[in-house]
């Protein structure tokens, strides 16, 4: 089970996180309101937590608030919470045609959730020590083991299990808009899927009755019926409800029901998942980004747990509603697909399509629009039109060294990512921000996600003396204040990981005071608590053989939000921006970080 942290750990993790973005009296002023609230009302509420939580043994104590935090936020969900992971491309190039890949990815991604549904996917496990638990012996011997000591046998070879709980909500769901607070909506019994090519809505079984899947065949058949038709883009694209305030959706869409549209929603709501078939080639990993972060919000449905993307070219991406799920179930999902549908695709490029009226099968769902929709639709486009143009993407690729290296030298990859991104915007901007990191907490009963808060005042002493105090330090020294940044990194990392950070915990203790009716505590009206809350770096990592590229939108509007991966020889970095910021500049900061970072590694001496 996921732990509750003690109080005073919790507080002195906070204090340290306060250390770099405060000045002497704001500490001062800080830490005095953090030991007041530990010995007094802190106190109270963390024992009201840890007993409620030990009443409720079938969940963890952060399930409640977290579902409640996503769902009733007000902000759109596009480009607020929705991420995009986008698929390399197959390997053998004939197979990235639009049809044929659109056909094997959705075969695959129906063997999977029928794998899932009958209980013979393969466990999501976190190895330590690969050699010993991930082999097939291992396999052999934990599966006879009883399931309530089976995790403590995978414990002894350091083998995590990881919760999969989120994982049933990845098929025939959608986060429904409702005023104040949302609601997730599942319906295991709908055999259909959503497709959506320029604006227009279709569906079409690719399930029998008794839960088959259809031939590869006829779904090939039916989506080449969709990728010919000729219908006109429809004056009011419904997608751009999906992009609008949860609000003004809610009522939206309680006309729509008014209006004669319940079936065609209810179909919408429980498809299988939503194909989205764009009309153009991907020209730049920049426009790549672009489409799978946002695209044209006639043809997504932003509230589907996710939209599986294929552009003309082949190009594949998700992009996934956040309130249902962490990143850790889309990416096994996403791993699985690409491994199935590169390594025995269901038809190859010679397949012909079945001969099956499409035009039966095939139904296109058609909305009745009063002129109260109509112009809530206009309203939301303008919106959605207007954001999109102020939102910039950049990213770069770092080639002059990558994992194996930063290994060789004995510093953690990710410390170095994250301390290039602090001398970045010291180099930048001259300060030291709130910055988050996402940790997954997979690893406990119903966990979801941990921050790690990578400013600290070892990535601030090591970035001023890049920066600004070159001269005044050798190599060697150099050297050294990257080790203490990694060595902090990796224990901060550790606590996260094993749900030990302080975030999850201070928000339950707020989120506690609220919904018993409580003042706010000083200790959550102070600026500093805020401020280090408003994260104006947001940064999330990932790295498989499936992804080409991963992003998301700035977290506040004065931010950055930052995709990144360290790959063996390389790492990548894709940041998105708003005007307040220039990502462009940015980049080129971490670029000239990493590359002091990994001469001064290599020992050699740098200049300003």
């Amino acid at each position: 089970r996921l732990p509750v942290p003690k109080l005073e750990d919790t507080i002195k993790r906070y204090l340290n996180a306060q250390k770099p973005l405060l000045n002497d009296d704001q500490f001062r002023k800080t830490e005095e309101l953090a030991h007041a609230f530990e010995k007094g009302i802190g106190r109270e509420l963390h024992e009201q937590l840890v007993a409620q939580d030990n009443q409720n043994k079938h969940t963890s104590y952060i399930t409640g608030p977290w579902f409640d935090m996503y769902l009733k936020a007000r902000e759109p969900v596009v480009l607020n919470f929705n991420a995009f992971m986008s698929f390399n491309p197959d390997p053998k190039s004939e197979y990235n045609d639009q049809l044929i890949r659109a056909t094997n990815m959705t075969v695959s991604a129906i063997r999977f959730m029928k794998t899932f549904r009958a209980g013979y996917l393969e466990p999501e496990v976190f190895h330590l020590n690969p050699e010993k638990s991930d082999t097939e012996i291992f396999k052999k011997i934990i599966r006879f083991v009883p399931s309530s000591i089976s995790w403590f046998g995978a414990y002894m070879v350091n083998a995590y299990p990881l919760d999969m709980s989120q994982y049933f909500r990845l098929f025939n769901s959608t986060r429904i808009p409702k005023l104040d607070k949302d609601e997730l909506y599942t319906d295991e019994k709908a055999k259909h899927l959503l497709v959506l090519r320029n604006g227009n809505f279709y569906v079409f079984d690719v399930l029998d009755r008794d839960g088959n899947m259809l031939e590869p065949s006829e779904i090939q058949a039916h989506l080449k019926y969709i990728l010919s038709d000729n219908s006109p883009a429809p004056a009011f694209p419904l997608g751009y409800l999906t992009s609008e305030n949860r609000d003004t959706w809610a009522l939206l869409r309680k006309n729509l029901l008014e209006n004669g549209n319940e079936e065609a929603l209810q179909k919408v709501d429980s498809a299988l998942f939503c194909l989205s078939l764009d009309d153009f080639a991907i020209k730049d990993f920049v426009h790549l980004s672009h489409t799978m972060l946002h695209g044209d919000a006639a043809n997504r449905w932003y509230d589907k747990s996710f939209n599986l993307i294929i552009t003309k070219d082949g190009t594949a991406g998700i992009n996934f509603e956040h309130s249902w799920g962490d990143g850790v179930a889309v990416l096994r999902f996403q791993n699985e697909v690409f491994k199935d549908s590169t390594k025995t695709p269901a038809i190859s490029p010679q397949s012909q399509p079945a001969s099956v009226d499409s035009s039966r099968a095939v139904q296109k769902l058609d909305f009745k629009l009063n002129d109260a929709l109509k112009a809530g639709i206009t309203k939301a486009k303008q919106k959605f039109d207007a954001t999109v143009e102020s939102l910039s993407l950049n990213m770069i690729q770092f080639q002059e060294g990558g994992k194996e290296l930063l290994k060789q030298k004995k510093v953690s990859p990710d410390a170095v990512a994250q301390l290039a991104f602090q001398m970045a915007f010291l180099r930048q901007y001259d300060q030291t921000v709130a910055t988050y990191e996402s940790c997954s907490t997979a690893a406990f009963k119903h966990g979801r996600t941990e921050t790690i808060r990578p400013a600290s005042v070892y990535t601030k002493k090591c970035s001023e003396a890049f920066v600004k105090e070159l001269s005044k330090h050798s190599t060697e020294e150099l050297q050294n204040l990257i080790v203490e940044c990694s060595k902090y990194h990796g224990r901060l990392t550790k606590e996260a990981a094993m749900g030990q950070g302080f975030d999850r915990h201070l928000f339950s203790l707020r989120y506690l005071a609220l919904s018993k009716g409580l003042a706010l505590p000083d200790f959550y009206q102070d600026q500093a608590y805020a401020r280090i809350n408003h994260n104006i770096i947001s940064t999330s990592t990932l790295v498989s053989p499936a992804v080409q590229l991963g992003g998301f939108g700035p977290v506040v509007s004065d931010g950055f939000g930052v995709g990144y991966q360290v790959q063996d020889d390389w790492i990548g970095c894709n940041v998105s921006s708003y005007p307040a910021r220039n990502g462009k500049e940015f980049l080129q900061c971490i670029y000239k970080s990493l590359e002091d970072i990994f001469n001064v590694l290599k020992g050699k001496k740098i200049g300003s």
